[in-house]
């Protein structure tokens, strides 16, 4: 820290940094859960297909967001949105060798095997609640502070406590 005083702005872009890939991680995991154990639990196909695409999408604003910090909501939301769009424009190109990674799981979850139109809906429904959980950031970025542990500012002396401070 070099002895110097933590930035107030700085410190509350770090804590919306943090509280944004804690989502991301979140989202992931629900993603897994729902493409893994949608159908085992009973959901329509519909939900357990087009959910995890609309969590894919909120994946890839929240991986947006959490790169590039300093990059303002509607940007972030762009960038998202072109690539989940790029992504699924890409499902038209075929190769023998992407293919075949189409068809192993990682490929299947990253990329996806075949275009559909329906996914690009899907991809922005998912953006646009990502930026609906982004803009309620303060509080988020609260509890994911509240639930990491906290940090000791080495080198960074506390002025002395008077009485009159008491």
């Amino acid at each position: 820290m070099n002895g110097a005083a933590i930035d107030p702005d700085q410190a509350a872009r770090r804590s919306l940094v943090v509280a944004r890939a804690g989502l991301c991680l979140s989202v992931i995991v629900c993603g897994l859960a729902l493409r893994g154990y949608g159908l085992q639990i009973g959901l329509p196909a519909f939900v357990a297909k087009y959910g995890g695409s609309t969590l894919w999408g909120t994946m890839v604003f929240f991986l947006v967001a959490t790169a590039a910090p300093n990059l303002s909501r509607p940007r972030i939301t762009l960038v998202a949105a072109a690539i989940a769009i790029g992504v699924e424009l890409f499902r038209l190109v075929h190769f023998p060798w992407l293919d075949a990674f189409r068809l192993t799981l990682p490929g299947a979850l990253l990329l996806g095997r075949i275009f559909s139109g329906w996914n690009v809906l899907a991809y922005g429904a998912g953006i646009v609640l990502a930026v609906l959980l982004d803009r309620a950031g303060p509080p988020l970025a609260g509890l994911m502070r509240a639930l990491l542990p906290r940090r000791q500012n080495r080198g960074v002396r506390q002025p002395a406590r008077t009485a009159h401070d008491r």
